[in-house]
Parts: C-alpha cells; sequence; structure tokens
C-alpha cells in the first residue's frame, strides 16, 4: 500500500518519533537537519523509562499505543521508532498493523563499525533488552560472517537513568563506565558502537573514561537519510518550513531538549491511553 503522503493537498509530510525518553532527540535533532517540509511529532514516553529493562511484551504494547496516539491526533505519514529497544521488539508489529505508514527504525551501527575498524576490534554498548534481542543477534551474526573482528558487548543497564537525571558525571556513574569499558580498553577497540539513542548523549563521559581515542558511531545521520530516501520516492520534495512538536507522558529535561533542538518547539504534557491489545 502506497504511503498516505501522497492523499496530502500540502506539501508539508507529518513525521511522528518516539523514544522513551531523551534519547531519541539525538535522531530528531538528525531528522530536523536532513527532513525538509515537515511537521514532526516527538513523544518522550518517560512515564515508562526506560525500555531498556521492560519486556519484550510490555515495549510493544507502548509502541502501539504511541503510533495509534499519532495516527489519530496528529495524522502522520510516517513513524521514526528512535529507539534500538523498541525496534528489536515492535518494527515487525508495527508495519504489519499500518501498511499505509512508511516507519523507519533503528539499530546499531554495527555494520560501518565493522567496515571501518583498523583494530579488529569494536565496542558495543547497549541496553539489556537490544542485545538479547533476535534482531540484534542476527545483525550481528551475519556481519560477523562477512569479516570477523572481536565484537565487545556491553550491556549497559541503569546508564539511561544516569543521562535522563543529569547525573553522568557522578562517582556512580563514572565507577559503572569503567567496570563497562575496561574491557573494551584492554582488547584495543577503536571504535564503539552507542547502541542506544540515549548514549550519543553520554559521549563525553564515555570519552574521559576510555583512556584512548576512539570513533563512535550512532544510527541518527544514517535514519535520517534512509527516512528522505523513503519520503523522496513517495513524491516528497523535500523543501519549506519545518516545524517541532515534543511531547512527554511524564517529566522531561527541558533544559536538555533546548540544548539538542535549536528549531522552535512546542513542549507539551501528553496522555495515552492504552487501548491497542497485543497480537
Amino acid at each position: 500500500m502506497k504511503s498516505s503522503i501522497i492523499n496530502h493537498q500540502s506539501s508539508i509530510i507529518r513525521v511522528g518519533v518516539f523514544d522513551s525518553g531523551l534519547g531519541g532527540l539525538t535522531v530528531l535533532s538528525a531528522l530536523i537537519d536532513t527532513i525538509k517540509g515537515a511537521e514532526f511529532y516527538y513523544i518522550a514516553d518517560t512515564i515508562h523509562a526506560p525500555y531498556g529493562e521492560k519486556s519484550p511484551k510490555q515495549i510493544l504494547q507502548y509502541s502501539l499505543d504511541i503510533t495509534e496516539y499519532f495516527l489519530k491526533e496528529h495524522q502522520i505519514d510516517a513513524l521514526v521508532v528512535a529507539c534500538n529497544t523498541a525496534t528489536s521488539a515492535a518494527i515487525a508489529t508495527l508495519r504489519e498493523h499500518y501498511p499505509m505508514l512508511i516507519i523507519v527504525g533503528t539499530e546499531p551501527a554495527i555494520k560501518p563499525a565493522i567496515e571501518w575498524t583498523r583494530s579488529g576490534a569494536v565496542g558495543v554498548l547497549a541496553t539489556p533488552a537490544t542485545l538479547k534481542g533476535d534482531k540484534y543477534q542476527k545483525l550481528a551474526d551475519t556481519l560477523m560472517n562477512q569479516k570477523p573482528v572481536n565484537l565487545y558487548e556491553q550491556a549497559c543497564p541503569g546508564l539511561v537513568e544516569h543521562i535522563e537525571n543529569g547525573t553522568l558525571h557522578t562517582p556512580e556513574s563514572r565507577s559503572l563506565l569503567q567496570q563497562w569499558l575496561a574491557p573494551m580498553e584492554k582488547g584495543g577497540v577503536d571504535t564503539i558502537v552507542l547502541g542506544c539513542t540515549h548514549y550519543p548523549l553520554a559521549k563525553a563521559a564515555i570519552e574521559a573514561v576510555i583512556g584512548k581515542e576512539v570513533k563512535f558511531l550512532d544510527a541518527g545521520e544514517a535514519i535520517a537519510k534512509r527516512l528522505l530516501s523513503l519520503l523522496e520516492e513517495s513524491g516528497h520534495q523535500n523543501s519549506g518550513q519545518t516545524t517541532v512538536h515534543i511531547g512527554a507522558t511524564g517529566k522531561i529535561d527541558r533544559k536538555t531538549v533546548k540544548h539538542l533542538i535549536s528549531e522552535p518547539t512546542t513542549l507539551t504534557k501528553v496522555t495515552i491511553d492504552p487501548k491497542i491489545p497485543n497480537s
């Protein structure tokens, strides 16, 4: 089925973007830089954050409910799942339920990391749910067969909370980072995949601990380019003004929003009713 973009009288396309919190704003920023003539509607589902420590069933339910909200309230044309964990748990079902939408998910940037590495050692920082997910495992196995490297995978439970709460530079946070990064430093990694959309917000703290220069890769730019390609295939001209609306289901750090998103935005509290049953 073709995207509903072709049904609009206006050239403006409507894009829904969601994550469990602030992390997806790193993706939204890349989208704003790349795609013109768009209305972006972002939801930080902070009331359920972090997704990385929820069950796949719970994450799927949140994803379905948010998508239904976007369709009902904003009549979106495209959906960006700006969360590795939600992509792993929900992207297949979302595409099945909403074939009229252009849907782009997020996955760790392992492919470019494996292509880029010179030492043959790549670190992957991600949430527990992402690393356990079938989508990630299949991607990693496929790429490892193409070019064998030493992959240092590290789940980072609690890192999202430190980012959301503004406690990245506390002794507790630094201790966690030292513990997680020690095997990577010892193994000689020259590339680290930031496998959660929150983690680019922790880049400075990670750099301070890793103790050497490494290349960091995240998915924001790749997502923006992929969505633009799909939109242009549907007739989008990629010109015109851009508007941004940001909503949160719970508390959100307004200072971080203003720091990441330079475009004028509206910031509101949203209520999402859990009405869509899992299937």
